[in-house]
């Protein structure tokens, strides 16, 4: 079974607190990960508020170095992937396959060729916006303005079709998560987002978004972050596993996979301390009767088909 987390993030941690991704205190590093076995972890460089006025990209530049930096000390382990035949040749090499991703479409600082020359330093998804309003669009912290995707946004979607990126609306306003379905001619991931029903916090998403996501042959990462999965602040694995059975009801078990934002959270729900914890949930999916062959689709595979499609 391959298992693909679409986001945490772990080198903005491990930059903050000296470590590395070898060993370390935080929810993920390469000691832990190796045992899983045929692991696919998108590593996110998370732009921060704090640099977005006018340091986003050299923030973006400052995080993909270390995120180098840290594959090439381990690359007996590690292997960085920037298309769906990388993740192959990483898993039978038995090493963990890493995707580059970037959290903020303020990287960009509005420039077409900024995303052009990311793509060949390996970056292959960019979650368009974080919180707040971008070159691009509109976060959901500024949603209630209506603001959707700028023309540069509907620019950005047009050339990452082409170059074959990830578009990722986690954070998007909801009129910018439409415009991107309406602009978009490939399937989008939402990389850690739950489900509104379950849980009214403004990131997860209505019933309307799910099926569109299903609809337009998506996939999306279910958070493990308490405060997106219910309205207590705590949480446990029931809690996962509810969100996962709702999107499976309205949008089928095709279009769910696993998000877990390890180390871009403070807290986890009860009994998942990091990635040596994961398979918790699957083994509980198990004890409720799932199919081994649904099982692998959460995991892994739904992400995977969308990698090959797009990548």
């Amino acid at each position: 079974m391959i298992i693909v987390d679409a986001h945490c993030d772990t080198i903005t941690k491990i930059m903050e607190n000296g470590t590395g991704l070898r060993k370390n205190n935080c929810h993920i590093d390469i000691e832990r990960l190796k045992p899983r076995g045929n692991y696919v972890q998108f590593f996110a460089a998370f732009i921060d508020p704090a640099y977005c006025q006018a340091y986003a990209l050299k923030r973006a530049l400052q995080i993909i170095d270390e995120f180098y930096t840290q594959v090439e000390a381990s690359k007996d382990d590690i292997m960085i992937c920037c298309n769906y035949n990388d993740v192959v040749e990483a898993v039978k090499a038995n090493k963990i396959a890493a995707v580059l991703s970037i959290e903020g479409g303020e990287a960009l600082q509005g420039d077409l060729g900024v995303l052009r020359m990311l793509y060949k330093l390996g970056v292959r998804s960019i979650c368009l916006t974080w919180n707040y309003r971008n070159e691009i669009a509109d976060g959901v912290k500024d949603e209630s303005s209506g603001g959707g995707l700028t023309p540069f946004g509907r620019e950005v979607i047009k050339e990452m079709n082409k170059l074959g990126m990830l578009i990722d609306l986690s954070h998007i306003s909801k009129t910018g998560f439409w415009d991107v379905l309406e602009c978009t001619s490939s399937p989008v991931i939402v990389s850690h987002s739950n489900a509104q029903r379950l849980c009214a916090h403004r990131r997860n998403l209505t019933d309307k978004q799910i099926i569109a996501i299903k609809d337009n042959g998506g996939v999306i990462g279910i958070n493990l972050y308490p405060e997106f999965l219910n309205n207590s602040k705590e949480a446990t694995i029931k809690d996962i596993i509810s969100h996962i059975e709702y999107i499976s009801s309205l949008a089928g078990p095709e279009h769910i996979g696993l998000g877990a934002d390890f180390d871009g959270v403070e807290k986890l729900p009860a009994g998942i301390n990091g990635v040596q914890d994961i398979e918790k949930i699957f083994n509980e999916l198990g004890k409720l009767n799932y199919s081994n062959e649904n099982i692998e689709k959460f995991a892994g595979k739904n992400f995977l088909r969308v990698i090959q499609s797009v990548l």
